[in-house]
């Protein structure tokens, strides 16, 4: 497709706004569509509709949402030429064009499995490929809709949000504060070289990966660079060697997305739709069945909750001697406290007025929902760290619950816009990242558990039982709605 066809399709478009949603699932269909993603230029595509979106003022969520329809219906067709094709897919055409795509698609399916159709759909040469192979693998319909659901939802705010923000600004008088760009810039580089190494190396990142090995060896060239590898080393002889590079970059890449939320909702009303109507859709949602259950939920979120788990696994942590364990659960927490307060008080966000009594802080980030990601990801980390290979996407799974059920909780009590909550994950999972690869250094011992740790875990179900019991009148009156 040529440069001339896409202006022109882009001027037909900028005269006739009402065809955009029509534009934007239909490119995504076909970019996410076997045959024909391999062809077009969807993602070119998909940026100049959305700019042309972002100009004529289409809310955000109408665009994410047609966009995201589309690419679930182009996977999902996929999936069925797949099944239907099994054993015969390197015959038809385009595809005996590429042959190497599908031996591609197939290698990169077996080694990551179901998750293969998440990962695939944001690694450009084998995004179309990935659906299709699972299909004719016999991937079960129910499971591969779950990660095709689950991976539109990623998918549509990472390729349609910059071309809508460039429209945005183009389309207005728009004038950011001085750091705006700057920050923008800086975060948006970090994210670009992390998704552009996963995708040289399709998206390994442990020690046995041949990422893994091009980035030790390109640290290894300089004295600095070679002495900061080694100190951050595990020296565990089972894992001699390993540095903590998918902590590092969960930590930078969380720590990206996170400045550049910032950016965009302190300096724009570009989420302020979506933060509305999803306050609103919950809040018709109430009703006084479930409202405990969100009230509990939201307190065991709590911050005093969650210092204590840090303090009481940090002493029996430290009485069993593993002092640099101790050490950074408490800096964990430490400066989890420091940067929610930081951001409140720079960013500075009203919170929603829909209940009695809101807490008096900002809304920006959310402290619950940054509290119970640190709290959570980081016991999965060293849970995980202990147990088989085998185990460990399990343990990350359960961990990933409260994390989920302190988010709705918050939203379903109206005391956080969406944003918020997006904002506390990401912040959460950027210290949680930082953390771990900063303990890795002194990852040398394994973690074992004996009777302190079940001591301090009884005292600490000890202490949320009387948190619980002396805040829950109180709690009930504030985030009572205001229409009661």
């Amino acid at each position: 497709m040529s440069s001339e066809w896409l202006q022109a399709l882009t001027a037909w478009l900028g005269a006739n706004p009402g065809w955009l949603s029509v534009a934007l699932f239909t490119t995504a269909f076909l970019e996410s569509l076997a045959l024909a993603g391999i062809l077009i230029p969807g993602v070119a595509i998909i940026f100049a509709v959305a700019a042309l979106a972002g100009q004529v003022s289409v809310p955000i969520l109408e665009v994410l949402l047609w966009a995201g329809a589309g690419a679930v219906a182009g996977d999902s067709i996929s999936f069925a030429l797949g099944r239907l094709f099994q054993g015969r897919l390197d015959k038809l055409w385009p595809l005996n064009r590429f042959p190497g795509f599908i031996a591609k698609g197939e290698v990169f399916f077996n080694l990551h499995g179901g998750k293969s159709v998440i990962i695939g759909r944001f690694v450009g040469p084998i995004r179309p490929i990935i659906p299709l192979i699972a299909g004719a693998f016999l991937m079960p319909w129910r499971r591969f809709l779950a990660f095709n659901l689950s991976s539109a939802i990623a998918w549509a705010p990472t390729y349609v949000l910059p071309g809508y923000l460039v429209g945005s600004a183009l389309a207005s008088d728009f004038e950011p504060p001085a750091h705006f760009y700057p920050v923008i810039g800086i975060s948006a580089g970090v994210l670009l070289v992390i998704y552009l190494l996963l995708i040289r190396f399709q998206l390994g990142l442990g020690h046995s990966s041949q990422l893994y090995h091009w980035v030790a060896g390109l640290m290894a060239r300089y004295h600095s660079t070679h002495r900061f590898w080694r100190l951050y080393t595990s020296q565990r002889p089972a894992q001699a060697g390993e540095f903590p590079l998918p902590s590092l970059s969960l930590a930078l890449g969380g720590g990206a997305l996170f400045l550049i939320l910032g950016q965009l909702v302190n300096a724009t009303q570009l989420f302020e739709p979506f933060n509305t109507l999803t306050l609103e859709w919950l809040e018709q949602l109430r009703n006084p069945l479930l409202d405990p259950v969100m009230i509990l939920v939201t307190l065991l979120g709590d911050p005093p909750i969650l210092l204590a788990a840090a303090i009481l696994a940090s002493l029996a942590l430290g009485m069993r001697g593993f002092y640099a364990a101790a050490l950074h659960i408490v800096g964990a927490a430490l400066l989890t406290t420091l940067l929610v307060w930081v951001f409140k008080y720079l960013s500075a966000v009203p919170r929603p007025d829909i209940v009695l009594g809101p807490p008096a802080s900002g809304a920006f980030p959310s402290g619950h929902t940054t509290g119970i990601t640190v709290f959570s990801s980081l016991a999965a980390s060293f849970i995980a760290r202990e147990s088989r290979h085998r185990w460990r996407s399990r343990y990350y799974l359960l961990f990933s619950l409260p994390i989920i059920m302190v988010a709705l909780s918050r939203l379903y009590l109206g005391v956080h816009w969406f944003t918020d909550i997006v904002a506390g994950i990401l912040l959460g999972l950027s210290i949680s990242g930082l953390t771990r690869a900063s303990y890795s250094r002194y990852d040398n011992i394994p973690l074992t558990t004996d009777g302190s740790l079940l001591a301090a875990g009884i005292v600490w179900m000890l202490y949320i039982a009387w948190y619980i019991t002396d805040k829950w009148a109180e709690t009930v009156f504030l985030y009572g709605p205001v229409t009661s």
